[in-house]
């Protein structure tokens, strides 16, 4: 078998490689364009990709292979690796490093490259020329707050639904994660491109609803002299007798019916803690309260709204979108998703009630859509909310979920099919709930029971920017320990303080300089030429990729470690680098870079929701 390659084909490549001295590429004439017009990890992919054009023919074996790059981690290996020759080896049959040799001379004339090397067992190093970097501290501060933006999801229209607590209490700490993750997802959403709509799904059809409902008509009953069992599985916190207060405030004894009609056709035992318990108490409150029942649901439902809206917006997550869950039983949508899935021939009857064949796409087991009493479930409602999002018009949408909420994804994604939409454009970003953790003990968190702490107690003591910090500290979906002590410290170990105290840094330099920082955007930058110089410059050059794949890979953490990638090198940096040194061309060069890091470092924490502080 052969290679792939005509003879004639190989020879023209080996007789480009005459083009490169020791590896060092010498583009003929080439004019030097700025830097800045390019994504050099986009432009380094296009010249490969050329090449390969010429290697291979369309439909030949490794014509589509992926060209990848990897930042290398010693500065020894170039700027960007690529292993395309080690892919292509299989496929064409040869030696990897020949391969890359090949592929080495053909690349086209790049202002922009140094050098090419061939490393190991057949990686390409690509070496950028120090005048390319040179340009982006200009270009930083040129572009300002928008340095980073992109253009990958322009065009598209992409909905972010995140937090989606019952409104049953306060938000505690775990629902805080959900809440960073989702506002800086969507932020880091926004500056790739995309139109993106924050929106909350808002429980207020459910169960959970009315057990909140029954729980302050109790403590109610309470502050008018009515003594009666209070279940222990009924929400215990100190804001469900507030709201009762607030209720007996306004209307002092009418809400108030005889109690030994409340426990009429259940168990003898009153305070009996089962489920079932639980769910003939509140039919014998509908049915003693009548109509009124609506004002104290309607009314606990808007008291917990109101106080998580403000809890959020507080926090820096802001909806577009507060999307009612009864709004779709009230408007048909529900019954109407029903009918369609019947209608599909997915949907069949078992005991009275109506089961969804969600085995068909994968599921473990079919699921019941509508019960034998008639009322739909809480899938059923899913079901017709997920295909609501996409007559919406979204290109995509993205749920954030719990971890715990993970068996549900290949139901609601075989709905979505049932229903002829694509599940590929329903993406689940799972969130592990973050356990507190003050003076190395665990702080509990049980909504119902009232031990929780809140999320408000939790900013008020930490505040704002660290509690932001450290929620997108890991990956959303790994174990997070909230340490609150090291959060509240100010020290290098606390990486919030780390990052604001290097933006600190740089403006307690520019303050001492005195001059308009203005001029420093248009500052020739040759003179930054020391290694941990041209480390920064190549940070610099990688936060538009990093913002572009942290969109990708729906990964604000991403963010969060490249932000104290930066600042520790830039600590190190400053601890050994003087800035206002008498030669001038040094000054305002060293001056500009700090400047530009400055400006990123800013960029990065507003897509976290963390502030910039000038001093510290």
């Amino acid at each position: 078998m052969g290679s792939g390659l005509s003879q004639t084909r190989q020879a023209q490549l080996i007789s480009a490689s005459q083009r490169y001295n020791n590896g060092c590429v010498h583009p003929p004439n080439a004019a030097m364009v700025p830097a800045v017009q390019f994504n050099f990890r986009s432009h380094f992919t296009e010249l490969l990709g050329q090449t390969l054009s010429e290697i291979l023919s369309p439909g030949s074996p490794g014509f589509n292979v992926a060209i990848e790059f990897a930042r290398p981690k010693q500065a020894s290996h170039g700027d960007y690796s690529c292993n395309l020759a080690m892919q292509l080896a299989k496929p064409l049959r040869q030696n990897p490093r020949d391969i890359a040799k090949m592929l080495i001379g053909g690349l086209i004339a790049s202002p922009y490259l140094e050098k090419a090397e061939i490393a190991g067992a057949g990686f390409i190093n690509l070496f950028l020329k120090i005048s390319a970097k040179q340009q982006f501290p200009g270009y930083v501060l040129e572009s300002g707050e928008d340095y980073g933006h992109g253009s990958i999801g322009e065009g598209k229209k992409v909905q972010v639904e995140f937090v989606s607590a019952n409104p049953t209490g306060p938000l505690h700490v775990g629902h805080g994660r959900g809440a960073a993750f989702g506002a800086s997802l969507a932020n880091v959403l926004e500056a790739a491109g995309y139109s993106v709509t924050r929106e909350y799904y808002v429980n207020d059809a459910g169960r959970q609803m009315d057990i909140l409902a029954l729980s302050t008509w109790l403590r109610y009953l309470e502050l008018n002299g009515v003594t009666c069992p209070f279940p222990g599985n009924a929400y215990q916190g100190e804001y469900v007798r507030d709201m009762a207060r607030l209720i007996h405030k306004a209307h002092a004894g009418r809400y108030v019916h005889r109690p030994e009609l409340l426990f009429e056709g259940l168990a003898a035992e009153a305070d009996s803690n089962t489920e079932t318990q639980l769910d003939g108490l509140i039919a014998n409150a509908k049915k003693l309260l009548g109509q009124d029942y609506a004002y104290i649901h309607n009314f606990v439902l808007a008291e917990q709204l109101g106080d998580c809206r403000n809890d959020l917006a507080e926090f820096g997550a802001v909806f577009d979108v507060w999307f009612s869950e009864q709004s779709l039983f009230d408007s048909g949508s529900v019954a109407h998703v029903v009918q369609l899935l019947e209608q599909g021939n997915y949907v069949y009857q078992q005991d009275g009630a109506k089961w969804f064949k969600s085995t068909d796409f994968g599921d473990k087991k079919d699921r019941v859509i509508q019960r034998e009493n008639g009322q739909f479930t809480y899938f059923a409602s899913d079901i017709a909310y997920h295909l609501n999002k996409f007559e919406r018009g979204f290109s995509h949408v993205i749920d954030v979920w719990g971890a715990d909420h993970h068996g549900y994804i290949p139901r609601v994604k075989g709905a979505m099919q049932a229903l002829s939409l694509d599940p590929a454009k329903l993406e689940i970003a799972l969130v592990q709930f973050a356990v507190l953790y003050r003076e190395g003990k665990k702080a509990p968190m049980s909504t119902r029971s009232g031990e929780f702490v809140t999320l408000r107690e939790l900013r008020q003591e930490v505040g704002n920017d660290a509690a932001r910090f450290f929620y997108v500290l890991r990956k959303s979906d790994q174990h997070l320990d909230f340490d609150l002590d090291l959060a509240k410290s100010q020290s290098n170990d606390n990486p919030v303080y780390y990052v604001q105290y290097a933006h600190a840094r740089v403006c307690s330099v520019l303050e001492q300089w005195g001059e308009n920082t203005a001029v420093l955007a248009t500052t020739d930058m040759s003179p930054l030429t020391n290694p941990a110089e041209l480390s920064l410059l190549q940070k610099l050059i990688d936060y538009p990729e990093l913002v572009e794949s942290a969109a990708k890979e729906l990964s604000p953490h991403l963010i969060a470690f490249y932000l104290r990638e930066l600042a520790g090198e830039f600590h190190s940096y400053y601890n050994a680098t003087r800035f206002l040194v008498p030669e001038v061309p040094l000054r305002l060069a060293r001056l500009g870079l700090i400047a530009a890091i400055r400006q990123v470092l800013s960029n990065g924490l507003k897509l976290l929701g963390v502030s910039a502080p000038e001093k510290m």
